[in-house]
């Protein structure tokens, strides 16, 4: 309330369930990160693209590699892929599994506060066709934080969907 914002009893306890986690992660909670926690709240209930779980496996010495499992439209899908790096793993997983998925303009990272324990925001801008959309998503963990920002750019594409094709669509 102190920063002007009203809640329902469900919504304050899903945005305190992910408060308490942000908190696990970091020594200090800031304002920023409160109200980077409620706009990802807000864009939560409108999304059709969410991501589930994330793992990536990257090293000096080893291929990148990031597993991911999105839900898409009330189904789950599981995608694994290379990369040039972690992000390009990640990204690789994602866009394997939705179409269309656009051409990548823009990638910028921000620390949202100070510290090696800060949140990372990360923005990014795709163009599908004449189309161009961004998006935005913050973690302590700045893969996560881009595929966030990726999917919440997909979920924008008013078109985007998933490759019902797929060899790992499991129709759960």
């Amino acid at each position: 309330r102190e920063l002007g914002i009203e809640l329902d009893d469900d919504r304050l306890n899903e945005v305190f369930e992910r408060f308490k986690r942000l908190a696990d992660k970091k020594k200090e909670i800031f304002d920023e990160d409160l109200l980077t926690l409620l706009a990802e709240d807000r864009a939560a209930a409108r999304e059709r693209i969410k991501l589930v779980s994330l793992h990536v496996a990257s090293g000096t010495q080893d291929t990148p590699v990031a597993a991911v499992e999105l839900e898409i439209d009330g189904k789950i899908y599981k995608a694994t892929s290379e990369g040039d790096g972690p992000v390009d793993a990640t990204f690789r997983a994602i866009n394997s599994l939705v179409e269309p998925h656009g051409k990548l303009l823009l990638y910028s990272v921000n620390a949202i506060t100070s510290g090696t324990d800060a949140q990372g925001e990360v923005t990014v801008r795709l163009q599908d066709g004449d189309r161009i959309v961004g998006g935005q998503g913050a973690d302590t963990d700045i893969i996560v934080a881009s595929a966030k920002a990726l999917i919440a750019a997909l979920n924008k594409l008013p078109d985007a969907h998933a490759k019902e094709t797929h060899p790992q669509y499991s129709g759960i």
